[in-house]
Protein backbone atom coordinates (compact mmCIF):
# COMPACT_ATOMS: atom_id res chain seq x y z
CA UNK A 1 0.00 0.00 0.00
CA UNK A 2 1.04 3.72 -0.66
CA UNK A 3 1.48 4.92 2.87
CA UNK A 4 1.21 8.91 4.26
CA UNK A 5 2.93 9.26 7.49
CA UNK A 6 1.88 12.57 9.82
CA UNK A 7 3.70 11.96 12.96
CA UNK A 8 6.91 13.33 14.48
CA UNK A 9 10.28 11.56 17.33
CA UNK A 10 11.43 7.74 16.80
CA UNK A 11 7.85 6.32 17.13
CA UNK A 12 7.34 7.71 14.12
CA UNK A 13 10.51 6.50 12.41
CA UNK A 14 9.87 2.97 14.00
CA UNK A 15 6.43 3.11 12.22
CA UNK A 16 7.56 4.03 9.00
CA UNK A 17 10.82 1.40 8.80
CA UNK A 18 7.98 -1.37 10.04
CA UNK A 19 5.61 -0.64 7.54
CA UNK A 20 8.25 -0.50 4.76
CA UNK A 21 9.67 -4.20 5.76
CA UNK A 22 6.15 -5.52 5.65
CA UNK A 23 6.52 -4.10 1.78
CA UNK A 24 4.55 -0.80 1.77
CA UNK A 25 5.80 2.66 0.14
CA UNK A 26 5.94 5.27 2.01
CA UNK A 27 4.82 8.09 -0.04
CA UNK A 28 5.31 11.00 1.93
CA UNK A 29 5.27 12.44 5.34
CA UNK A 30 4.56 15.50 7.42
CA UNK A 31 6.67 16.19 10.79
CA UNK A 32 7.74 18.97 12.89
CA UNK A 33 10.90 20.83 11.53
CA UNK A 34 12.74 20.39 14.59
CA UNK A 35 12.81 18.44 17.43
CA UNK A 36 11.47 19.88 20.55
CA UNK A 37 13.63 22.10 22.61
CA UNK A 38 15.87 22.58 19.16
CA UNK A 39 15.96 26.13 17.36
CA UNK A 40 18.19 25.84 14.81
CA UNK A 41 16.44 25.40 11.48
CA UNK A 42 20.35 25.24 9.48
CA UNK A 43 21.28 22.04 11.62
CA UNK A 44 19.83 18.88 10.62
CA UNK A 45 20.36 17.38 14.02
CA UNK A 46 18.18 19.60 15.18
CA UNK A 47 15.51 18.56 13.13
CA UNK A 48 12.57 16.15 13.93
CA UNK A 49 13.87 12.42 13.52
CA UNK A 50 11.16 11.54 11.22
CA UNK A 51 11.86 14.81 8.72
CA UNK A 52 15.10 13.38 8.64
CA UNK A 53 14.63 9.69 8.18
CA UNK A 54 12.65 11.36 5.32
CA UNK A 55 15.05 13.28 3.99
CA UNK A 56 17.88 10.76 3.84
CA UNK A 57 15.26 8.56 1.44
CA UNK A 58 14.14 11.46 -0.37
CA UNK A 59 10.75 10.67 0.88
CA UNK A 60 8.78 14.49 0.39
CA UNK A 61 8.48 15.97 4.07
CA UNK A 62 6.17 18.60 4.79
CA UNK A 63 6.14 20.98 7.96
CA UNK A 64 3.14 19.11 10.21
CA UNK A 65 1.95 22.92 11.11
CA UNK A 66 1.38 23.46 7.60
CA UNK A 67 -0.32 19.95 6.71
CA UNK A 68 -3.63 20.18 4.82
CA UNK A 69 -5.19 17.91 1.91
CA UNK A 70 -2.69 19.43 -0.99
CA UNK A 71 0.65 18.24 0.52
CA UNK A 72 -0.98 14.29 0.30
CA UNK A 73 0.16 12.94 -2.93
CA UNK A 74 -2.42 11.06 -5.48
CA UNK A 75 -1.97 7.35 -5.52
CA UNK A 76 -1.66 7.65 -1.45
CA UNK A 77 -3.98 4.44 0.30
CA UNK A 78 -3.57 4.92 3.64
CA UNK A 79 -3.03 7.91 6.21
CA UNK A 80 -1.50 6.27 9.09
CA UNK A 81 -0.78 9.09 12.09
CA UNK A 82 2.31 7.94 13.99
CA UNK A 83 2.41 10.18 17.75
CA UNK A 84 1.20 12.80 15.46
CA UNK A 85 0.02 16.65 16.92
CA UNK A 86 -1.30 17.58 13.84
CA UNK A 87 -5.13 17.68 13.31
CA UNK A 88 -5.89 15.78 10.19
CA UNK A 89 -8.93 18.06 8.43
CA UNK A 90 -11.56 15.99 6.59
CA UNK A 91 -10.24 16.87 3.19
CA UNK A 92 -7.01 15.84 4.44
CA UNK A 93 -8.18 12.68 5.05
CA UNK A 94 -10.35 11.89 2.21
CA UNK A 95 -6.94 12.19 0.55
CA UNK A 96 -6.75 8.51 1.77
CA UNK A 97 -8.13 6.03 -0.53
CA UNK A 98 -8.78 2.97 2.16
CA UNK A 99 -8.76 5.05 5.38
CA UNK A 100 -7.25 7.50 7.81
CA UNK A 101 -6.01 5.78 11.33
CA UNK A 102 -4.04 6.76 14.28
CA UNK A 103 -2.54 5.00 17.51
CA UNK A 104 -3.60 6.39 20.98
CA UNK A 105 -1.69 4.96 24.22
CA UNK A 106 -4.65 4.39 26.13
CA UNK A 107 -7.72 2.11 26.25
CA UNK A 108 -9.79 4.50 24.03
CA UNK A 109 -12.62 6.12 25.02
CA UNK A 110 -10.71 6.45 28.18
CA UNK A 111 -7.74 9.12 28.73
CA UNK A 112 -8.85 11.16 25.52
CA UNK A 113 -6.43 14.00 25.30
CA UNK A 114 -2.38 14.61 24.17
CA UNK A 115 -0.97 13.34 27.42
CA UNK A 116 -2.70 10.37 27.95
CA UNK A 117 0.30 8.50 29.28
CA UNK A 118 1.28 11.41 31.53
CA UNK A 119 -2.75 11.00 32.94
CA UNK A 120 -2.10 7.38 33.38
CA UNK A 121 0.53 7.37 35.77
CA UNK A 122 -1.35 10.32 37.92
CA UNK A 123 -4.16 8.52 37.86
CA UNK A 124 -2.32 4.97 39.20
CA UNK A 125 -3.93 3.22 36.79
CA UNK A 126 -3.05 -0.09 37.09
CA UNK A 127 -4.24 -1.26 33.71
CA UNK A 128 -3.35 0.56 30.37
CA UNK A 129 -3.16 -0.32 27.20
CA UNK A 130 -2.45 1.53 23.21
CA UNK A 131 -5.88 1.87 20.47
CA UNK A 132 -5.88 1.96 16.93
CA UNK A 133 -9.07 4.37 15.66
CA UNK A 134 -9.77 5.66 12.58
CA UNK A 135 -9.95 9.71 12.55
CA UNK A 136 -12.87 11.35 12.59
CA UNK A 137 -13.50 15.58 13.10
CA UNK A 138 -13.72 14.75 17.07
CA UNK A 139 -10.26 14.06 18.36
CA UNK A 140 -9.44 10.41 19.46
CA UNK A 141 -13.00 9.94 19.09
CA UNK A 142 -13.54 7.45 16.28
CA UNK A 143 -14.15 4.08 15.73
CA UNK A 144 -11.58 1.26 16.97
CA UNK A 145 -9.66 -0.76 14.37
CA UNK A 146 -7.92 -2.76 17.02
CA UNK A 147 -7.17 -2.62 21.09
CA UNK A 148 -4.46 -4.20 22.94
CA UNK A 149 -4.62 -4.04 27.16
CA UNK A 150 -1.38 -4.25 29.43
CA UNK A 151 -0.26 -3.96 32.82
CA UNK A 152 0.96 -0.98 34.30
CA UNK A 153 4.64 -2.22 35.89
CA UNK A 154 4.89 -0.92 39.19
CA UNK A 155 7.30 2.15 39.59
CA UNK A 156 6.87 3.21 36.00
CA UNK A 157 7.22 6.83 34.60
CA UNK A 158 5.47 8.38 31.61
CA UNK A 159 8.69 7.96 30.13
CA UNK A 160 9.31 4.24 30.80
CA UNK A 161 5.87 3.19 30.18
CA UNK A 162 5.80 4.66 26.80
CA UNK A 163 9.12 3.73 25.38
CA UNK A 164 9.40 0.23 27.09
CA UNK A 165 5.65 -0.68 26.26
CA UNK A 166 3.40 1.63 24.63
CA UNK A 167 5.56 2.44 21.81
CA UNK A 168 6.18 -1.05 20.65
CA UNK A 169 2.16 -2.22 21.40
CA UNK A 170 1.73 0.69 18.93
CA UNK A 171 4.20 -0.54 15.82
CA UNK A 172 2.69 -3.82 16.53
CA UNK A 173 -1.03 -2.86 16.32
CA UNK A 174 -0.14 -0.30 13.44
CA UNK A 175 0.76 -2.84 10.99
CA UNK A 176 -2.10 -5.36 12.33
CA UNK A 177 -4.55 -3.09 10.82
CA UNK A 178 -2.76 -2.13 8.20
CA UNK A 179 -2.56 -5.78 7.06
CA UNK A 180 -6.04 -6.24 7.52
CA UNK A 181 -7.00 -3.22 5.41
CA UNK A 182 -4.62 -4.16 2.77
CA UNK A 183 -6.45 -7.97 3.19
CA UNK A 184 -9.86 -5.71 2.53
CA UNK A 185 -10.76 -6.16 6.50
CA UNK A 186 -12.43 -3.01 7.84
CA UNK A 187 -13.00 -2.76 11.54
CA UNK A 188 -14.82 -0.21 12.92
CA UNK A 189 -15.95 -0.77 16.37
CA UNK A 190 -17.90 2.85 17.84
CA UNK A 191 -16.27 3.96 21.35
CA UNK A 192 -18.23 3.65 24.15
CA UNK A 193 -19.14 7.76 24.72
CA UNK A 194 -20.87 6.87 28.49
CA UNK A 195 -17.30 5.30 29.20
CA UNK A 196 -15.37 8.33 27.53
CA UNK A 197 -12.77 10.56 29.70
CA UNK A 198 -10.84 14.05 28.29
CA UNK A 199 -7.98 15.34 30.10
CA UNK A 200 -6.31 18.63 29.33
CA UNK A 201 -2.66 18.30 27.72
CA UNK A 202 -0.11 18.99 30.48
CA UNK A 203 1.64 22.54 29.68
CA UNK A 204 1.06 22.46 26.04
CA UNK A 205 -1.42 24.59 23.47
CA UNK A 206 -4.88 23.18 22.85
CA UNK A 207 -4.51 21.57 19.15
CA UNK A 208 -4.04 23.55 16.31
CA UNK A 209 -7.08 22.95 13.63
CA UNK A 210 -6.24 24.14 10.59
CA UNK A 211 -9.19 22.99 8.43
CA UNK A 212 -11.94 24.42 11.28
CA UNK A 213 -13.02 27.81 11.28
CA UNK A 214 -12.81 29.74 14.98
CA UNK A 215 -15.77 31.10 15.66
CA UNK A 216 -15.14 33.93 19.17
CA UNK A 217 -15.65 32.91 22.17
CA UNK A 218 -16.28 28.84 21.88
CA UNK A 219 -13.92 26.33 23.02
CA UNK A 220 -14.60 22.47 21.67
CA UNK A 221 -14.64 19.43 23.85
CA UNK A 222 -10.97 18.82 23.60
CA UNK A 223 -9.67 22.71 24.44
CA UNK A 224 -9.46 23.67 21.62
CA UNK A 225 -11.49 26.58 20.40
CA UNK A 226 -12.44 25.67 16.44
CA UNK A 227 -16.06 24.35 15.82
CA UNK A 228 -16.86 24.32 12.05
CA UNK A 229 -15.80 22.84 9.34
CA UNK A 230 -14.44 25.26 6.62
CA UNK A 231 -16.20 24.91 3.24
Amino acid sequence: MNIYISGRGAFAVQVAEALQDEGHRIAGVAAPRLRKGQSDENNALSWDRLRSWAFARSIPWTDSAELRAMHVPDGVDLIVAAHSHAFLGRRTRARAAVATIGYHPSLLPLHRGRDAIRWTIRDGDKVTGGSVYHLTERTDAGPLAAQEHLFVPPGSTAQSLWREHLAPLGVRLLLRVVADLADGRRIEVPQDEKLATWEPAMGAPPLFKPELIALPGTTSVDGSRWALHAQ
